[in-house]
């Protein structure tokens, strides 16, 4: 199929009376590889429900050409109920399901002594199963199953997930499952709203792949600027109710954006001066034409028409508002920041011995380091946040925090927030600080006077992500241990916490999944697997290549093992480790 598979034609679109975007034209072709971007609130979601079909828009068309097959993965998914997570994978494909039915009837049939001692009828239902068996090769029946345990497994389930009933899986898992359904029916055109939210490293990787070798169009909204990069070729910006497009991948789309910003601010900055200066003119040159000289009302005319033939050069939009976070340390904090030592963390599990989440591990963190901790899914990276702050007891070894060491933390799950408790209390308790001051914080933090009343509770993700920033912020905390910052923020909340740390003088620990994050600000990769960890100096991209260089000697191409790191360390780096700020999302970095 070549050319154009959909195509948005002058649409405009209302929810509850409130214009979310007006006059859009956007074509889509049949190898488009799109990001769809713009703030939380712009409508992005409900652009994807149109082209899916799930919505009508309030004025204009949605065209799909009538032999596109459409699949819309959406931010919520809604599965079967009573069914196994292999059950309710086999129903991906419907037709498949219904072939593989077709074929256990007429075997069956052909297995009925009424049929096998009439050569007739066995011959016709031999045909007819050769038939349903031919479809069924076609459409890929026969490597199903691989297909879908290989599936499965790339996005992080176990074999001994797969008879598991759906209910025992949470809200990310069946997101995951929606996802693993459609990568096994291959529509013509697929919609991906988030799917990357609670994937590990591992997860995220395999869902790159699978969508640069998608045969198929991809359109993809996602706040992850390095899957972003390594998998769109477009990136189509929903702003202010317009939407524009940009050739090449998030970072080229961010640097153009810039580029064209300034060069606005430039032109119209240059132009409005000319305006002005011929305006002055022109009001100078008839005050003297008020005394009837015909030259002088002449000449004003004539600049009155070439200041009306002037292009004006449209005022460059304000950027959008973004929270002005500021982290300044109370103090310099101790030389040795943190340091663990044989940590062993296990939790008690059903039949006596405890599962071992952390083994012998021993770290060192300098002042004034940038480290980010990674690995999969239950790798022990909160455990280890954990224990350094004292929340949770080690089984073996101990945590040793520096004297002058004071600790902010940053949990993912928003735990450090009282529910209960006002957004006004929750900044107050941190810092007690008087109304004025508290309402200049909140518009800080974009939020409104008239919601310092508000509970936590009612909060969205994104907004109590933003109440834990400033209450980091007050703290004044020289070693920030951060779990998962950039989870419920957009892309431009993202960049502000980055150029907070980039500028923050203390000791940064921080978990995350978010490479573009990793890349822009760690100089140190702490990997934990299989209770264990290894470390790696640099930053993701360069952590990546170490792990996947093998031409280098045996000596260089292994990271080395830091069961007993602590110990090989005897003092600090002789300068503090310089963050990385990456070209682009695929991997070139350079020091700043």
């Amino acid at each position: 199929m070549l050319g154009t598979i959909a195509r948005l034609d002058n649409v405009t679109h209302y929810f509850g009376g409130q214009r979310l975007f007006e006059g859009l034209r956007w074509e889509i072709h049949h190898d488009a590889r799109v990001g769809l971007v713009g703030p939380n609130g712009a409508g992005k979601s409900t652009l994807l429900n149109l082209l899916a079909g799930e919505l009508t828009p309030s004025q204009g068309e949605v065209f799909v050409h009538r032999s596109v097959r459409v699949g819309y993965l959406p931010q919520e998914v809604s599965l079967g109920a009573g069914r196994t997570l292999l059950e309710e994978m086999r129903r991906a494909s419907p037709e498949l399901s219904k072939l593989e039915q077709e074929m256990e009837e007429l075997a069956a049939r052909m297995g009925d002594p009424s049929v096998y001692q009439d050569p007739h009828r066995l011959l016709r239902t031999v045909q007819l199963h050769e038939r349903a068996l031919e479809r069924f090769e076609q459409m890929g029946g026969l490597n199903l199953q691989g297909r879908v345990r290989s599936t499965l497994h790339g996005l992080g389930f176990q074999d001994q997930d797969f008879d598991l009933p759906l209910q025992a899986f949470s809200g990310g898992q069946k997101k995951l499952v929606g996802l693993a359904k459609l990568l096994l029916q291959q529509p013509d055109l697929l919609l991906l709203d988030e799917p990357d939210n609670h994937l590990d490293l591992k997860g995220k990787r395999f869902l790159e792949e699978l969508i640069v070798g998608y045969p198929g169009a991809v359109v993809i909204v996602s706040h992850d600027r390095y899957l972003l990069d390594v998998v769109a070729d477009e990136i189509a910006e929903l702003e202010d109710g317009a939407l524009s497009l940009h050739s090449g991948n998030y970072s080229e789309y961010a640097f153009e954006k810039r580029q064209k910003l300034l060069s606005q601010a430039k032109q119209f900055e240059v132009q409005q001066r000319e305006v002005r200066r011929l305006e002055f003119a022109i009001r100078r040159l008839g005050g003297w034409g008020a005394g009837q000289n015909e030259k002088f009302v002449r000449r004003a005319r004539s600049m009155q028409k070439r200041l009306d033939r002037i292009e004006r050069v449209e005022r460059p939009r304000p950027e959008r508002r973004r929270m002005g976070l500021s982290l300044v340390p109370a103090q310099r904090g101790s030389n040795k920041a943190v340091e663990v030592v044989h940590l062993t963390k296990a939790f008690d599990q059903e039949g006596g011995r405890g599962r071992e989440v952390v083994r012998d591990l021993s770290l060192l963190f300098w002042r004034g380091e940038r480290v980010g901790i990674i690995g999969p899914n239950g790798a022990g990276k909160t455990v280890l946040l954990r224990c350094i702050l004292g929340q949770i007891a080690p089984t073996a070894g101990s945590v040793r925090v520096g004297p002058s060491t004071t600790l902010g933390y940053y949990d993912q799950e928003h735990r450090t927030l009282d529910p209960q408790s006002t957004l006004a209390m929750a900044l107050t308790n941190a810092n007690p600080m008087t109304d004025r001051d508290l309402y200049g914080l909140m518009g800080r933090f974009l939020f409104h006077a008239e919601e310092a009343s508000k509970r936590i509770r009612d909060l969205s993700g994104g907004e109590k992500a933003r109440v834990q920033m400033a209450r980091l912020m007050l703290q004044g905390a020289n070693c920030l241990l951060l779990d998962e910052p950039t989870n419920n923020l957009d892309i431009g909340s993202a960049e502000a916490l980055e150029e907070a740390l980039e500028g923050f003088e203390g000791t940064l620990l921080v978990v995350s999944h978010d490479r573009y994050f990793l890349d822009s600000l760690v100089s140190r990769i702490v990997e934990l697997e299989d209770g264990t960890g290894h470390e790696y100096e640099g930053n993701y991209t360069a952590y990546l290549a170490q792990k996947t260089q093998s031409l280098l000697p045996e000596s260089e191409a292994h990271p080395r093992s830091i069961l007993r790191g602590a110990e090989a360390k005897t003092g600090p780096p002789e300068r503090p480790r310089e963050a990385h700020r990456p070209r682009s999302g695929l991997g070139k970095t350079s020091p700043r």
